[in-house]
């Protein structure tokens, strides 16, 4: 059985530089040289001062350790992989321009020169079998690709149907939600729920029965929930979207990784992937929901969650408009901000809608 030759980056070379794990690379080719360390004829101590690094140079230099066709020969039969092409994924003199549009890209040309994922293909499937590391996929996914229409996440129809959301799906869907949640929120603050929640009837006196003491209250707990959101944008979008450092290097975290936000980094101008198909935000806001009626009284509950849900409808439909709408002149610059972030450096820049957690966290990017 032939062994199967992945594709790593020089960085993942350069991890491996001691006696229990020692590689080394030479012509885009890697090499795991543990098992023959003891019996290099040079010393064990001289592959390990080149341990992780490139010897091409150093097997071909006569004043160094000149090497035969023969130990050539001997080295292939250590390849493990190859170094994959890439470029840095932080672009310090990048700037979006106000008429930002990217050039399409050449999916075929782009399938050859980096062996990554073929656009004209399923992406899902070709992340699950990768045979790539964690370094070249978070190297490779940032490096954005554009393309006039949507690429193809599942072959099943009925899968990729449910992956592809327009803008507008977000406030149709979770609008109704919150509305019902806010004014759910009002009367218990009030009373008794009114018979409108049990038998769609909403006598007049019983909305005239609203106190202004309920009121306040209400709108005290949709501002908290306006605020809670701010922070949850942010930390979601830092600590999970973009929980890279400690991302296993396995190909289901991989996949998943790619279903939640690399495909996002990957594809960020497709209009059919930048908002949450609701699915999604439904898996997501649960565990936060849950919590919060845990934590909280009920009535104060439904209107923090409206608050938050108010605010998670304006930050999607927000980024959206980032991405493919002429805007007023803060979301102009906030729209410069999170091209930066896809762009520029995607390990800073975290916030969508505002820069306020990344300023008080030390994100922000300098644009």
């Amino acid at each position: 059985m032939s062994k199967r030759i992945r594709i790593y980056t020089a960085e993942d070379v350069a991890t491996h530089t001691t006696s229990a794990s020692c590689w080394v690379s030479r012509g885009g080719k890697v090499y795991d040289v543990t098992a023959f360390i003891d019996d290099h004829p040079g010393g064990d101590d001289l592959i390990l001062a080149h341990a992780g690094k490139d010897i091409g140079k150093v097997m071909q230099d006569k004043l160094e350790h000149e090497h035969s066709d023969a130990a050539y020969n001997m080295l292939d039969e250590y390849v493990v992989g190859r170094v994959g092409v890439g470029e840095a994924v932080v672009r310090d003199d990048w700037e979006a321009p106000d008429d930002f549009r990217p050039d399409e890209t050449d999916e075929a040309k782009d399938y050859e020169k980096n062996a990554f994922l073929d656009l004209r293909k399923p992406l899902l499937r070709q992340v699950w079998e990768a045979n790539f590391s964690k370094s070249y996929y978070l190297q490779q996914v940032h490096q954005p690709r554009h393309l006039k229409e949507s690429a193809r996440l599942f072959g099943p129809d009925i899968l990729e149907m449910c992956t592809r959301t327009e803008w507008y799906v977000v406030p149709l869907v979770w609008g109704p939600i919150t509305a019902y949640l806010f004014l759910r929120s009002l009367f218990q603050f009030t009373g008794p729920l009114p018979s409108f929640f049990d038998n769609a009837s909403l006598p007049i006196d019983q909305l005239l029965s609203i106190t202004p003491d309920s009121i306040v209250k209400t709108l005290l707990c949709f501002f908290l929930g306006n605020f809670i959101w701010t922070l949850l944008e942010y930390t979601l979008h830092r600590f999970l979207f973009h929980i890279d450092e400690v991302l296993p290097d396995t190909s289901a975290f991989l996949t998943l990784h790619f279903l939640m936000h690399g495909i996002h980094h990957y594809l960020p101008m497709d209009r059919l992937r930048l908002v949450m198909p609701p699915p999604l935000f439904f898996t997501l806001q649960l565990p936060f929901t849950q919590l919060a009626y845990v934590l909280f009284p009920v009535a104060v509950a439904n209107g923090i969650i409206s608050g938050a849900f108010t605010f998670y409808i304006g930050y999607d439909c927000m980024h959206y408009a980032l991405h493919h709408t002429k805007l007023p002149n803060y979301i102009k610059e906030m729209k410069k901000y999170h091209l930066a972030h896809h762009y520029k450096n995607f390990e800073l820049g975290y916030g969508v809608t505002s820069k306020i957690w990344d300023i008080v966290f030390n994100t922000v990017i300098p644009v």
